[in-house]
């Protein structure tokens, strides 16, 4: 847990499932509304397994922030295979402002895998768009959770 100049939150835990389960639930979008931890995802809009840094997932989301509902696009940004997932959500149709999620995973034996999730906001540069969305949207609290759920998909 810490915060860089609160500009990005890391939540941590080994969880009981071999590496490449917890890659699995990771890279694939269709998985992802069962890990959230916000209550913002809705499901997804459209998307293929992530297979590499480029490709572009679209889930439909929901909150007050955005005035209800909204879609977003995740431009991938990181991918190598059972270490690392990362991505950079948008609004549908716009360049990316900068906040980025980071999964990073590591073997601890066959059947446990310390994950580490980390919120990073450090790039954004837009003043207005950081006093509208009031970063950190997504509390460590719920990252914690998220983290708690992918416990429970990766070990079913």
């Amino acid at each position: 847990m810490s915060h860089n100049g609160s500009t990005q939150v890391t939540v941590q835990r080994v969880i009981e499932a071999p590496v490449d389960a917890v890659f699995d639930v990771l890279s694939n979008p269709e998985r992802h509304q069962a890990l959230d931890g916000s209550g913002f995802i809705r499901g997804v809009d459209h998307a293929d397994r992530i297979q590499k840094v480029g490709d572009v997932f679209t889930m439909n989301m929901e909150g007050d922030h955005m005035g209800g509902e909204y879609k977003t696009d995740n431009h991938v940004t990181g991918y190598a295979k059972d270490k690392l997932l990362a991505w950079k959500t948008t609004p549908a149709g716009t360049e990316p402002p900068g906040w980025e999620w980071l999964w990073e995973l590591e073997s601890q034996g066959p059947n446990e895998t310390l994950v580490r999730h980390t919120y990073d906001w450090s790039k954004v540069t837009d003043k207005k768009l950081l006093e509208q969305v009031g970063f950190p949207l997504v509390t460590e609290a719920q990252l914690e959770d998220t983290l708690g759920r992918l416990a429970a998909e990766a070990a079913s």
